[in-house]
């Protein structure tokens, strides 16, 4: 595209210049001296682009003699091409018919540099502009793999009192030798084993993620025994459905913590979660003995499970309610806009 601007440019000059020779010889001419003159602007480009301007904008003690060494090559190149200029493009292009100029001739000189500047910034520019969008695409890779560690991050996280608490129900349990010992060693493997293997993939389906809650749900309750009063309700249009995982266990967790383990009294948590044609609403309230002030709304089960929201979702709502006896969380997802944002 520039050789051919360069012929125009070329053939619109020497058009007032020559007369003798017709506008075909004129055009043949035009594009064997653009032709001619790109070859050293070619060379003096791709010199500013691989040495020479990486070494000037670089800080360093010899950056003054980098850009003598720029003006040196360019005042080479100028002096190339009047070379050229007067043997082969006077002789070859326009059949001697071009009247030339001294070959330090001011005027020409003035041309020449006008048209190296113009040829090799536009190489330039495309160039920089290259490592633009190269750089901004690293960068962008970057936040996605920081993002994806954050993500895994929040998934891997439960917690440790919690396991803790299991453990010792279950070694009360074998000290009894209760039946129910072996259940709970299963359902506490089936929750550790998806934890550490399964959800380290992008969604899992709705059925698998509510399995992981009736898991979770079936350990505490043996912890609490009488104390705990649960209800876990579920209407489900189609289990199919894909969800990231563990974005609701934080939340159940959470109940749990602050909601049971520090009760003195018979406590609940409800937990309703509904899904239809891709709208999901889950909700989960649970009682609390604290002062409405002192209700727990910035703890780190909000948290995860918000910033897993806000990785992986562009349309979600997650609303809490609180009073003197009870939190409420209320979560409105739409699954369909998954890795849209």
């Amino acid at each position: 595209m520039y050789l051919l601007l360069r012929v125009l440019i070329e053939f619109l000059w020497v058009k007032g210049v020559i007369t003798e020779l017709q506008p075909v010889e004129l055009m043949r001419g035009s594009f064997l001296a653009s032709l001619i003159y790109l070859i050293p602007e070619i060379m003096f480009s791709y010199y500013l682009l691989c040495f020479g301007l990486d070494r000037v904008l670089k800080k360093s003690q010899y950056r003054f003699f980098y850009f003598l060494e720029i003006v040196l090559v360019l005042s080479v190149t100028i002096y190339c091409m009047r070379i050229l200029a007067h043997n082969l493009v006077a002789p070859y292009a326009y059949q001697n018919q071009l009247p030339l100029a001294p070959v330090l001739g001011g005027q020409r000189i003035l041309l020449l540099l006008v048209d190296i500047i113009f040829a090799s910034g536009v190489l330039l520019a495309i160039e920089f502009t290259r490592r633009q969008l190269e750089f901004k695409e690293r960068e962008k890779e970057l936040i996605r793999e920081k993002l994806s560690a954050e993500l895994q991050l929040l998934r891997n996280q439960i917690n440790p009192h919690f396991l803790f608490n299991t453990l010792n129900n279950i070694y009360a349990l074998t000290r009894k030798k209760s039946d129910k010992a072996p259940e709970v060693v299963m359902k506490l493997s089936e929750l550790l084993s998806f934890m550490l293997y399964k959800s380290s993939v992008d969604t899992i389906t709705i059925q698998e993620e509510v399995r992981v809650l009736e898991d979770y749900i079936e350990l505490e309750k043996i912890r609490y025994d009488q104390r705990l009063s649960i209800r876990f309700t579920r209407v489900i249009d189609d289990p199919s459905q894909r969800i990231i995982p563990l974005v609701f266990l934080p939340l159940v967790e959470n109940a749990f913590k602050h909601g049971i383990s520090e009760s003195r009294f018979d406590s609940f948590v409800h937990i309703d979660l509904r899904l239809k044609k891709g709208k999901l609403l889950f909700t989960i309230e649970n009682s609390v003995e604290k002062k409405e002030q002192e209700v727990q709304v910035g703890n780190i089960g909000l948290y995860n499970t918000q910033r897993q929201l806000e990785l992986t979702y562009k349309e979600y709502r997650l609303d809490r309610e609180s009073n003197q006896h009870s939190f409420k969380l209320n979560l409105d997802l739409n699954l369909m806009s998954y890795g849209k944002i």
